[in-house]
């Protein structure tokens, strides 16, 4: 084992267990508080920049300790704005992070394991199948990275990453521990200050987690649902044969009651032509949400290799989304951003690494000017 991987990785550590890091090497809590500052507002990689801690902690730390995040192994900047990355992790696998810039706020979708076990039909992620979890460190990484590729941290300058919205590969709620630190960390006065507003977690449904989470944050929800009823949801999202429509519902119902605001779910509805797009289907789908507070996110299909789904048409679109307004519901289309990057989830991933030389493999692409991305060493 390396020096490297020997020392600890505060880059992850939420405010509670920075404080028992110090407390265990023999420090003063407080200065926990200090180092989360360094770290998550000014961007510190080294102990050595914090000025206002004496050269023998510092030393102390470095000996003991380290701030690594993960490396870009290529960036990706659309047309529109929106910036993608592909980040290499130990073990030489890799995940996807996108930024979305759009009317004064830059949302940041991050990625919380390496593939996914839960095989959604439609998802480009769940067909590379499952290799881990990511620390909460991999995960606080990505909105480090995003930070960072505007240049120096700046924390008196204008907020970089204004929304994080936990909807990249992997569940979120199958890594459960790590998440919740990442989001204590995103939320944190001390590190990026994020309302919990402005922070939201999807999942596909993961009942048992839906709950306990309720226990441990305020964060804002979003529901990956893709169905109006089970028959169509089991063939999409295979765990709804577990947690069907109404248990997700009653879950979800049970979190919003546990908060202390007005703020709704969002739902996700990816549109597959020919498969959930049929006027019938909105008007089932209509019933659904009416037990929720929720407003609903409708996403056209986004064709990867070797998927048979299809994108429906606009016309397709609008028609479903009429029968939805017209029952009072909320409804958005999302406009594809970063078609030009594969900035749909897993797509550039798949392209970038394969499953048999991760480590070794990456293409190379290039950015709205035309100028070749290379890797960050």
């Amino acid at each position: 084992m390396t020096e490297s991987t020997q020392k600890i990785n505060l880059l992850g550590f939420s405010p509670k267990k920075l404080e028992e890091f110090f407390l265990s090497i023999g420090e003063k809590p407080f200065r926990s508080t200090q180092v989360l500052k360094w770290i998550h507002q000014f961007g510190a990689s080294s102990f050595d920049e914090m000025t206002n801690i004496s050269k023998a902690l510092r030393q102390k730390l470095s000996e003991v300790s380290e701030i690594r995040e993960p490396e870009v192994l290529v960036q990706n900047i659309s047309k529109d704005g929106t910036r993608k990355w592909v980040i290499k992790l130990d073990g030489g696998s890799a995940v996807e992070a996108v930024l979305i810039p759009d009317n004064g706020r830059a949302t940041l979708c991050v990625s919380s394991q390496i593939g996914c076990s839960l095989d959604c039909s439609f998802c480009s992620t769940g067909k590379q199948g499952f290799n881990r979890n990511l620390s909460a460190a991999e995960i606080i990484g990505q909105v480090r990275v995003a930070i960072r590729s505007f240049g120096p941290f700046d924390p008196a300058g204008d907020r970089r990453v204004t929304n994080v919205v936990l909807m990249g590969m992997g569940e979120p709620l199958m890594n459960f521990d790590n998440v919740v630190d990442a989001i204590q960390l995103m939320m944190e006065d001390n590190a990026y200050g994020l309302s919990k507003r402005r922070v939201t977690l999807s999942t596909a449904g993961v009942v048992p987690q839906i709950d306990k989470l309720r226990e441990h944050t305020d964060v804002s929800l979003a529901i990956s649902l893709h169905a109006p009823n089970d028959e169509l949801r089991d063939q999409l999202v295979p765990i709804n044969k577990r947690y069907p429509i109404n248990e997700l519902v009653d879950a979800c119902n049970r979190y919003m009651e546990s908060l202390n605001d007005k703020r709704v779910i969002t739902v996700e509805y990816t549109m597959i032509a020919g498969v959930n797009d049929h006027p019938s289907q909105a008007k089932q789908l209509v019933k659904v949400l009416k037990r929720l507070p929720c407003k609903l996110n409708l996403i056209p299909f986004n064709p990867f290799p070797n998927s048979d789904y299809q994108r429906p048409s606009d016309d397709t679109i609008q028609a479903f989304k009429m029968v939805m307004v017209k029952a009072g519901i909320i409804t958005t289309v999302r406009r594809t951003r970063g078609d030009d990057v594969d900035a749909a989830c897993g797509q550039l991933v798949g392209q970038v690494m394969d499953r048999t030389r991760r480590s070794e493999k990456y293409i190379p692409l290039k950015d709205a000017s035309g100028v070749q991305q290379e890797p960050s060493r």
